[in-house]
């Protein structure tokens, strides 16, 4: 089944919430920090008790990279658990010269297993055509992120008047021969998303910044209902993982995301 396919399979089955595995040594139950594995099995203990009620699980890199190769062998780990029906996102945002995106590509792909990857878009045509030849994957190139500094390039105002981030998504769709990209859109930005959705030409579409960072599920969910639109992520990572520190942590990270789906299925049919 290839990634476009996990991801359209869970949306019919109204199931659009993406947990995200950022998963943080000193932000886990204090019992787990001592033990040798901590964080393996932490991330195997929220997947056995989320991978019925979730869409997809999104994987930082940042937060494994950090520990070198043991982080990698987290990673790599935790992907191997997780179900073979499910959306697995890389999240490494990835982009360079053409023989390095190769690489990359390979890597994530090849090597970890993921059937997405987000990828920074900003060197051009040539630096993301390698990861579009990975025919059966899901690329998610960003547009406007969900942080505060988007502002700085994302939103800055074009010659032909259009912002930077609607020409990102401009040639996001041209490159899209493959059907294989999506767009990264932060839902702290609900106006733009809601203007800017015709633009986007049916990519699918993973939204971060619900949660923490103050982007709103309802207006999310708003927004693609009003404009007849099932294929999107919503991704929340901390404010379902953390969601309790006690022994109870994966219980409570299920919890909180059946409250979500019912948050998204009540949008859905108001």
């Amino acid at each position: 089944m290839n990634a476009s396919d996990k991801l359209s399979n869970k949306n019919a089955e109204g199931k659009f919430i993406c947990v995200g595995l950022d998963t943080d040594i000193n932000k886990i139950p204090l019992r787990l920090r001592s033990h040798s594995d901590a964080i393996f099995n932490f991330n195997k203990s929220i997947i056995e008790k989320t991978c019925d009620s979730t869409a997809a699980y999104k994987l930082n890199f940042a937060f494994y990279e950090k520990f070198g190769s043991a982080g990698f062998d987290i990673l790599k780990r935790t992907i191997e658990i997780i179900p073979d029906n499910l959306l697995i996102i890389g999240d490494a945002k990835r982009g360079d010269i053409g023989n390095t995106s190769k690489m990359y590509g390979e890597s994530i792909y090849n090597f970890f297993g993921c059937d997405a990857l987000t990828i920074n878009p900003y060197m051009g045509e040539d630096s993301v055509i390698p990861f579009l030849e990975f025919k059966d994957k899901l690329n998610f190139f960003l547009a406007l992120t969900s942080n505060p500094g988007a502002g700085d390039f994302e939103k800055m105002k074009l010659e032909n008047g259009n912002y930077l981030f609607q020409e990102v998504i401009t040639k996001v769709v041209k490159w899209n021969k493959n059907k294989n990209c999506g767009i990264v859109f932060g839902a702290t930005h609900p106006d733009e998303l809601k203007n800017n959705l015709q633009l986007m030409n049916h990519l699918p579409v993973l939204l971060p910044g619900v949660g923490a960072q103050g982007g709103s599920i309802e207006e999310v969910v708003h927004s693609f209902r009003e404009a007849h639109r099932m294929n999107f992520l919503i991704n929340v990572s901390r404010g379902i993982i953390y969601k309790s520190n006690g022994d109870n942590f994966a219980d409570a990270a299920a919890e909180e995301l059946n409250t979500l789906n019912a948050k998204v299925k009540k949008e859905m049919i108001l």
